[in-house]
């Protein structure tokens, strides 16, 4: 498998980012790459991948704190996307 360059990564998160599954995730997580993903480092587009493969129900439970954020899970991206969703709720 070749290797994506890191502007065709770029393309496939915000892709993925505003096609979840779900209006509410495609909403909030898709604003919220489209805003950032421009100055995001190889290193945050791996961990941007990671939040990117958690499920909408369990992002959306996270934003509107119907469940805790697991400690396993948590990054400073996923953070911010939770802090971000809340804000914006």
């Amino acid at each position: 498998m070749a290797i994506m360059d890191v502007e065709t990564r770029k393309k496939r998160i915000l892709y993925r980012a505003a096609h979840r599954g779900t209006k509410e995730a495609d909403v909030i997580v898709g604003t919220f790459f489209a805003e950032r993903t421009a100055g995001f480092r190889a290193d945050q587009l791996d961990d941007a991948d990671r939040v990117l493969d958690l499920l909408d129900v369990d992002l959306m439970d996270w934003i509107i704190k119907k469940q805790p954020v697991p400690d396993a899970l948590r990054s400073p991206l996923l953070d911010e996307l939770v802090a971000y969703g809340r804000a914006e709720g």
